[in-house]
């Protein structure tokens, strides 16, 4: 038995962020300390200057030897950070290969779930690494967003494996300018119609989309 205390076991954030196609999710990856970065997705140009190491994913098998990979002391030593972009492209890939196996959809989208959860886990649960993950965003008939995966199921089930979600946004003020002027944000807590948490409890309703600044907020109370 091991006796620690919450302070010295709290070394690591690991994140959720979702958002709207085109508002940034990519970007964000490249604010992560020292990242390699997952990808079930095409969508990298946004950071091809920052020249980043990553992995491409094109079915389960990538996904489970990547872990394995990620697992290594020499690869512990190449990386601060983790993130897998996104989770809902990384689904839409499990979920396809299912298809094919199971011809009953419920079956496909049982077992989707199962994996993507237990993967989800694995990779949050990497020792060793802050660990980012981000979906693409789900609405429903009242307005509300939140993360989005394929399936009811998964969809109401992610965000709870995060002790971090949080719902990248853009703000528009264009009432003195002729051309509007967009910033990025972070919402770090619920809203009306946002879905977002912070257990940390040490960041701002708004905070910028830089999550070095904001792992070093949480583990330090400090910028």
């Amino acid at each position: 038995m091991k006796l620690t205390t919450t302070k010295k076991a709290a070394t690591h954030v690991k994140a959720l962020v979702y958002g709207r196609s085109g508002v940034g999710k990519t970007t964000i990856c490249a604010t992560m300390p020292n990242p390699v970065i997952i990808s079930a997705e095409s969508g990298t140009l946004s950071i091809m200057d920052d020249d980043i190491p990553m992995i491409e994913v094109y079915s389960l098998g990538d996904l489970y030897e990547a872990l394995e990979y990620l697992k290594k002391k020499k690869v512990k030593k190449m990386f601060d950070s983790i993130c897998l972009d996104s989770i809902t492209d990384i689904a839409e890939t499990v979920l396809s290969d299912a298809k094919s196996e199971f011809k009953d959809a419920r079956q496909a989208y049982g077992s989707t779930n199962d994996e993507m959860m237990k993967l989800i886990k694995k990779f949050r649960d990497l020792k060793g690494y802050h660990v980012l993950m981000t979906a693409k965003v789900a609405t429903n008939d009242d307005g509300e967003h939140f993360p989005a995966m394929p399936g009811k199921k998964m969809t109401q089930d992610i965000g709870y494996f995060f002790d971090e979600v949080f719902a990248l946004r853009v703000w528009e003020d264009d009432e003195e300018e002729e051309e509007s002027k967009r910033v990025r944000y972070l919402q770090t807590d619920i809203s009306m119609y946002w879905d977002a948490k912070d257990r940390s409890g040490k960041l701002k309703f708004r905070e910028k989309p830089d999550m070095k600044s904001i792992i070093k907020k949480i583990l330090t109370g400090k910028r």
